[in-house]
C-alpha cells in the first residue's frame, strides 16, 4: 500500500548524481537555486557518483539507504532529485522511502506554476502540468485501482483511474483550444505589426541573466525582477525609440535554463513565437557567471528547437560592475555590432546598445532638406511630431526651410495619408546635395 500523501512538504532532502555521460549532468548550485525559488527548505544534499541510472531507482540500494537516514535525521517529508525521473523511478523510490518524490522537471513546474501571473501564463503553465501528471496519476493514490460497483453504484465499470485520465484529456483538449485563440490573436498582432514595418526585438537569455532588469531600464518599464531563477515568466511587449530607426516592439521573454522541459517548450510554444519571429534577438549574458558558456549553449539548443536559430543575433554582456569592465562594442569584420558589455543593474553602456540596435535594425534613412510654403505646414507639424526635424530656419517669403532626417518609410506614409506625390518632395532635393538653407541672418 502507497503512503498517504502530506498536506505540504517544505523541508527537503536534496539528491544529485554525477553520470558519466556530460549530457546527463547537472549543476548543484543552480539546483539549490531552484528548490528555494520553489519555496522549499533544503535540509540536505545527498550526492554520488554512477556510470549510469539505475533504472529502477535512478540511484543504488546503498543511496537509498543514506536518503532514508537523512529523512528521519531531518525529520524531512519531501525528496526532489536534480534529474528527470521516469513515472516507475518515481513510484518505486516513494514506495522505497515513503514520502513524497519530485523529480527537476516537477521542480521547474512548480516554480512556474507559482510565478505565472497573466491568464496565458496560467493556461500555458497548467497545460504542461496537466501533460506531467498524465503519466503520474497512479503515484501514491490508493483508490485509483478501485472498481466503481455495489447496489446502486453499478455503472460503466470504468475504474476511478479511468474517470481522471478521461477528466484529464477533457481538460487538456479545452486548454489546447483557449492556446490556440491566444495564438492566433499573437499572429494576428505580429502581422499587423509587420504591415506597419515596425521591427520586434526579442530579449533572450538564460534565467537570472538579467533580461529583466534590462527591460526595466530600457523601456521605464516595471516587470517584476529579483536575483532569483524564473523571476519573470510572462511575456511583456514595450515601445523603443530608437534614432534612425523608429519605433521597436521590445519583448521580454521567459529565461531558459539546463535541460528545460519538453512539455514547457511546447506549452510556451505561443510566448515563445515571439522570439523566432522577431526581427532581431538580443541574448543577454550574465558576463559575470563562471557557466556562462555552458548557459549560452543551453539557450541556443532551446532557440533551435522553436526554430529561431536563422534569426539574427546580438549578444549583451552583462553585469560588467561585478567584473569592475568599462562597457565597450564589439564588431565584426564587416564593422557591424556584434557584442556589448554592459551593467543593466548600474545602467552603464546603455547608449552601445542603442547604438548597436540602431545599427542592427538599419532601416533606409532620408536625411534631407525640405522647402515648405505655409500651405504645407500640416507636413512641418508632422515632422515635428516625430521629432526628424534637426534645424529650421525661415525666409523673406514665409517659407520653412528644414533639415530633416527619419526613416524614408515613415515620410512615405506621411505623404501617402495625404495623397502628396514623394516626387514634388524629393527628387530635385536628392539630386542637389550640395543645397545647404539659407542664412538666418538675411
Amino acid at each position: 500500500m502507497f503512503f498517504e500523501r502530506p498536506e505540504s512538504g517544505e523541508t527537503a532532502i536534496l539528491v544529485h548524481v554525477d553520470f558519466e555521460d556530460s549530457t546527463e549532468r547537472e549543476d548543484t548550485s543552480e539546483f539549490l537555486e531552484l528548490v528555494r525559488s520553489a519555496g522549499a527548505e533544503p535540509a540536505a544534499l545527498l550526492t554520488g557518483s554512477r556510470r549510469k541510472p539505475s533504472p529502477k531507482t535512478m540511484i543504488g540500494e546503498g543511496k537509498l539507504e543514506e536518503a532514508r537516514a537523512m529523512l528521519r535525521e531531518h525529520k524531512a517529508e519531501l525528496v526532489i532529485f536534480n534529474h528527470a525521473l521516469s513515472p516507475s523511478q518515481e513510484r518505486n523510490i516513494e514506495r522505497e522511502l515513503q514520502c513524497r518524490v519530485l523529480d527537476r522537471t516537477g521542480l521547474i513546474l512548480d516554480i512556474f506554476a507559482q510565478r505565472a501571473r497573466t491568464h496565458e501564463g496560467k493556461l500555458q503553465v497548467e497545460l504542461a502540468q496537466l501533460e506531467y501528471m498524465a503519466t503520474r496519476l497512479v503515484r501514491g493514490w490508493t483508490h485509483l485501482e478501485r472498481q466503481k460497483g455495489g447496489i446502486g453504484l453499478r455503472g460503466p465499470g470504468e475504474t476511478q483511474l479511468e474517470t481522471d485520465r478521461r477528466l484529464l484529456r477533457a481538460r487538456i483538449k479545452s486548454i489546447h483550444k483557449r492556446l490556440d485563440k491566444v495564438r492566433s490573436q499573437r499572429n494576428q498582432n505580429r502581422r499587423a505589426r509587420a504591415r506597419a514595418e515596425i521591427p520586434s526585438v526579442s530579449l533572450v537569455g538564460y534565467t537570472n541573466a538579467g533580461k529583466s532588469t534590462l527591460f526595466n531600464a530600457l523601456t521605464a518599464s516595471e516587470v517584476f525582477t529579483a536575483d532569483q531563477l524564473f523571476a519573470t515568466l510572462d511575456p511583456t511587449l514595450r515601445r523603443l525609440e530608437l534614432e534612425d530607426v523608429g519605433p521597436v516592439v521590445l519583448a521580454d521573454t521567459v529565461g531558459f535554463i539546463r535541460h528545460l522541459p519538453h512539455k514547457l517548450v511546447e506549452a510556451f510554444q505561443a510566448t515563445l513565437q515571439e522570439a523566432a519571429e522577431a526581427t532581431l534577438l538580443v541574448h543577454v549574458i550574465d558576463a559575470a557567471d563562471e557557466e556562462r558558456e555552458s548557459h549560452v549553449q543551453q539557450v541556443n539548443a532551446v532557440l533551435a528547437e522553436i526554430g529561431a536559430e536563422e534569426v539574427p543575433r546580438l549578444l549583451v554582456m552583462n553585469k560588467t560592475d561585478l567584473l569592475n569592465m568599462a562597457p565597450r562594442l564589439e564588431r565584426n569584420d564587416e564593422g557591424l555590432p556584434t557584442v556589448v558589455w554592459l551593467s543593466a543593474q548600474q545602467q552603464q553602456g546603455f547608449d552601445l546598445l542603442e547604438q548597436a540596435l540602431s545599427e542592427r535594425l538599419a532601416v533606409d534613412v532620408l536625411d534631407t532638406q525640405l522647402t515648405l510654403s505655409p500651405a504645407q505646414g500640416w507636413l512641418r507639424a508632422q515632422l515635428f511630431e516625430l521629432g526628424s526635424v534637426r534645424e529650421e530656419v525661415f525666409d523673406d517669403e514665409g517659407r520653412s526651410h528644414l533639415a530633416v532626417r527619419l526613416p524614408r518609410r515613415d515620410f512615405m506614409q506621411l505623404l501617402a495619408r495625404a495623397d502628396e506625390d514623394p516626387a514634388d518632395y524629393l527628387e530635385s532635393h536628392e539630386r542637389d546635395d550640395s543645397r545647404v538653407l539659407p542664412d538666418s541672418s538675411s
